[in-house]
């Protein structure tokens, strides 16, 4: 799919100016490496889709636990010493071997639970203690395999990086339609959530096999091999600057500060609403207890649309898209009178309404500034930089889930 601008945009970020690029990129046949970042970015968010939605069973089996929340800080605390220690220390090791490395753990972490099922491992303190391990290795996992995906398709054209924000995006929408399926075929009792969690798991074990083999064919595509090489020419043309690697770091930190804000504040508004406050505080007597479960299906779906919009259109005003970011922190009033404004507003069409749109703004704004932010610095620094945007996201998810306590105080 390369086509002229596309060549000489990229002449300008991956090459100093005294070198020429004297052919154009080969093409994307049947658009296939971009159905593979795809499909990565699926598979990536899937494990954690898979503990998060499986909590019903987790709950049945170890009633004393708040698995919930034990989950989550087992999950995003290994997930971001990981991703530091990547950061600082990605010179040590190549995106390829980590994104194997993080693809191989994941399959071992979803293994674990089917595989307490079948020697009888469930239930009991050292049952608990296995699968918050589990999660423990898929935030590792995930901080070496979607980490250094997003800062390997920083140093790739728009398209890959708008690619692997969409399929990770996909990854929700696959697990609401998974959860509705298991709703609606299985009962909802003990055999029921035994059932709906081995799906879960196994949905998940199978994409992950077939990450690992995507991941290593996409390399040896004519296109991928066309930008790596661009990438190591501009290395060895513009040497990286002397030094501690520390002192790069920081100066990039300034360099996106203002891009990894908006990050920031979309997942702290985002977090702070979904799926808390969806699921717990607002109610329907017509839906029940589909309700929850449609409005979270409504957020992943908009939330995909949002993300896929981008490759359609692409807002390249950074500013505004940053101030767009502080404009969402409305949804905060429009969301109080969801539960303390007028009848009507507090219905369920104005609920569903305002969630899609919640979803909509969370993802487009979330694929434009991840795109355009390894593209204000040189190429050496693009892995990097996507990996510091990654680490962005994480500290948004980290105080939203904090600030999503505010709503029932």
């Amino acid at each position: 799919m390369g086509t002229t601008d596309e060549t000489t945009t990229l002449t300008h970020l991956l090459l100093p100016t005294t070198t020429t690029i004297t052919k154009p990129p080969p093409k994307d046949t049947y658009h296939l490496s971009y159905l593979i970042h795809f499909t990565l970015g699926a598979g990536y968010l899937l494990p954690w889709n898979a503990f998060i939605t499986a909590v019903d069973y987790f709950s049945y089996l170890y009633p004393s636990h708040r698995v919930d929340r034990i989950f989550s800080v087992a999950y995003v605390l290994p997930q971001l010493l990981s991703l530091l220690l990547i950061i600082f220390y990605s010179k040590k090791s190549g995106a390829h071997f980590r994104i194997n490395l993080g693809s191989g753990l994941f399959v071992v972490s979803l293994v674990v639970v089917p595989g307490l099922e079948l020697v009888g491992g469930v239930g009991g303190e050292s049952g608990f203690g296995v699968t918050v391990a589990a999660v423990c290795l898929a935030g590792v996992a995930d901080a070496l395999a979607q980490g250094s995906l997003y800062g390997s398709a920083g140093e790739l054209p728009d398209k890959y990086m708008q690619a692997v924000i969409a399929g990770s995006a996909a990854s929700g929408v696959l697990v609401s339609f998974l959860r509705i399926f298991t709703k609606a075929v299985y009962p909802q009792d003990a055999h029921g959530l035994r059932n709906s969690a081995i799906l879960y798991f196994i949905v998940g074990i199978v994409l992950m096999v077939v990450c690992l083999v995507f991941h290593n064919v996409a390399h040896r595509l004519p296109v991928m091999k066309y930008y790596n090489d661009l990438k190591l020419q501009a290395i060895n043309d513009e040497k990286q600057e002397k030094g501690s690697l520390s002192g790069p770091i920081w100066k990039l930190m300034g360099e996106i500060k203002w891009y990894g804000a908006g990050i920031v504040i979309i997942y702290v508004m985002t977090l702070s609403v979904f799926p808390g406050f969806i699921t717990e505080d607002v109610h329907s007597t017509v839906l029940r207890d589909w309700y929850p479960i449609l409005l979270i299906t409504g957020f992943n779906v908009s939330d995909l649309l949002g993300k896929c919009f981008t490759s359609i259109y692409l807002l390249e005003n950074a500013n505004a898209s940053i101030i767009a970011c502080f404009v969402r922190l409305l949804f905060y009033p429009l969301y109080l009178g969801c539960l303390h404004g007028p009848l009507f507003f507090r219905t369920e069409i104005p609920v569903m309404l305002l969630t899609s749109l919640l979803g909509v703004t969370n993802g487009y704004f979330m694929s434009v500034l991840f795109i355009l932010a390894p593209k204000t610095v040189q190429v050496q620094h693009a892995e990097t930089t996507a990996t510091l945007m990654v680490l962005f996201l994480i500290l948004g998810l980290a105080i939203g889930s904090i600030v999503s306590w505010f709503w029932v105080i």
